[in-house]
């Protein structure tokens, strides 16, 4: 009930105390989620948290996880708890077998656990997002300004890095080819590595959270606040410039041409099979590449060390129908691949859990891939915001993933499946045709039709970003 500033009811009477603590304790358990979000988000970004456990394998972490989870899951006065149906995502299927692949590669290869538990830790991270998405619909402002946080702490730490001088460890020259650092000379260029161990990981944090930067800009209505964004997002992309990564800028120019297309080419694009021409072009490139990478990895060195890396992948996998073992298939690729080179993964997102969890584990990952991806497209054509950032980021990312394994790394992990989360929450539920869409859905932009009368603007949104006149406020 509404009060006065005295505490009192428009009709004279006195608000209860019980009923101000209550609306208090429900205000705090509804942004415990969005704050454990916040949180996580923030680690991936810069690694405030410490690695070593609280207590047995509690780490600090994953204790944010479970308050997150379990503020989403308490019923509190005022604010109905999430239910099952909330949590319901196309992915739970790939999801449960890339979790059974990878139990049947630890304890059937008697392997240590920790690996086991790092995936079950982002997957976690995965249902806690789409869980905030579907429950809290305004949670797609705090993703963008999350983003931009995280794009502005990342880059102008490799600004800092690349201004001045500050040796990284990571040089290039001419055309972009390896140098060491102590070479001198004043065509070396110092490659930033940001707030992360290598210049290759910092490009794919920025193809990652980079296009989340337009949700910020749609979150607010002030000019010179959008301006600001839009210079903090430049810095972004300058940064990424800063990391001299060849396959991060070919990963970031694909994730732009995305952006772009969404916005000015397919809404030209009137009929259905022009849209599903679009798209298959798109997953046919990606099919293509994924298939030149394999006979590249036949054509002996030709790709030099990634070149390497596949051949002994492919090598290793038909005598491993279980897998080497989540985090193993480094040292196993060592060991199988001529010279003295030491790999850390497989230079490959799917190569790799092909060799740490075998043909289920394939299955499993290039079923995340695709359906991430292909309902990134089809919220896009939607005229959703937040699938045209996420087809741009998971875009970019993939083609990325083609030349490395940037996932590898628990923080970048973090954020692929926190951005696939927020993916998945802005798709039905299930494949049946005509399942209802989750609440919150943010339309992309659209041009008005000249002389065309304005409609009316929702609160809080631009002018040129309209909402569905007829969605529920929960799913």
């Amino acid at each position: 009930m509404a009060s006065t500033p005295d505490g009192r009811t428009p009709t004279g009477g006195l608000v209860s105390a019980s009923a101000g603590q209550s609306s208090a304790a429900a205000k705090v358990v509804q942004f415990v989620p969005l704050g454990a979000v916040a949180v996580l988000l923030l680690d991936a970004v810069t690694d405030f948290f410490p690695d070593d456990p609280i207590t047995g394998v509690l780490t600090p972490t994953r204790l944010v996880l479970l308050l997150g989870l379990t503020a989403m899951a308490v019923p509190a006065p005022g604010r109905p708890r999430a239910r099952l149906r909330d949590f319901r995502t196309r992915l739970d299927i790939p999801v449960g077998l890339l979790l059974a692949a990878s139990v049947l590669a630890t304890y059937g290869g008697g392997h240590p656990t920790a690996p086991l538990r790092g995936l079950l830790t982002v997957i976690a991270c995965y249902y806690l997002v789409v869980g905030l998405r579907r429950t809290q619909s305004e949670s797609w402002r705090a993703v963008g300004l999350l983003a931009l946080a995280g794009v502005a702490a990342a880059g102008t730490s490799a600004f800092s890095q690349f201004t001045n001088d500050t040796p990284t460890g990571f040089c290039r020259t001419g055309l972009l080819t390896d140098i060491a650092c102590d070479a001198g000379g004043d065509d070396v260029l110092i490659r930033a590595t940001g707030t992360f161990a290598n210049p290759n990981l910092l490009a794919a944090f920025l193809v990652l959270l980079l296009p989340f930067t337009l949700l910020a800009a749609v979150a607010v209505d002030e000019r010179t606040a959008r301006t600001a964004i839009v210079v903090l997002g430049v810095i972004g992309y300058g940064a990424m410039l800063t990391t001299f990564s060849r396959a991060g800028y070919v990963a970031a120019a694909a994730g732009l041409l995305v952006l772009g297309a969404a916005y000015w080419f397919v809404p030209r694009i009137a009929d259905r099979t022009g849209r599903r021409l679009v798209a298959g072009v798109g997953l046919g490139g990606l099919l293509a590449a994924a298939a030149a990478i394999w006979l590249a990895s036949r054509a002996g060195n030709s790709l030099g060390v990634r070149g390497q890396a596949w051949r002994a992948a492919l090598d290793i996998a038909p005598h491993n129908p279980l897998g080497v073992g989540l985090g193993r298939s480094g040292a196993v690729i060592t060991a199988t691949a001529p010279g003295d080179r030491v790999f850390v993964h497989a230079h490959n997102l799917w190569l790799n859990w092909l060799v740490e969890t075998g043909p289920l584990g394939l299955l499993a990952i290039g079923a995340v891939t695709v359906i991430a991806w292909t309902s990134a497209a089809r919220a896009a054509r939607a005229k959703s915001v937040v699938g045209t950032v996420g087809l741009a980021a998971l875009t970019g990312f993939f083609l990325m993933s083609m030349l490395d394994h940037p996932a590898n790394l628990d923080r970048i992990d973090v954020l692929f499946w926190c951005v696939v989360a927020v993916v998945m929450a802005e798709a039905p539920r299930s494949w049946r045709r005509g399942a209802e869409l989750p609440a919150g859905t943010v339309p992309a932009p659209q041009k008005r039709r000249r002389h065309a009368p304005a409609a009316p603007e929702p609160a809080g949104l631009t002018n040129r970003f309209t909402l569905p006149p007829n969605l529920p406020d929960r799913p």
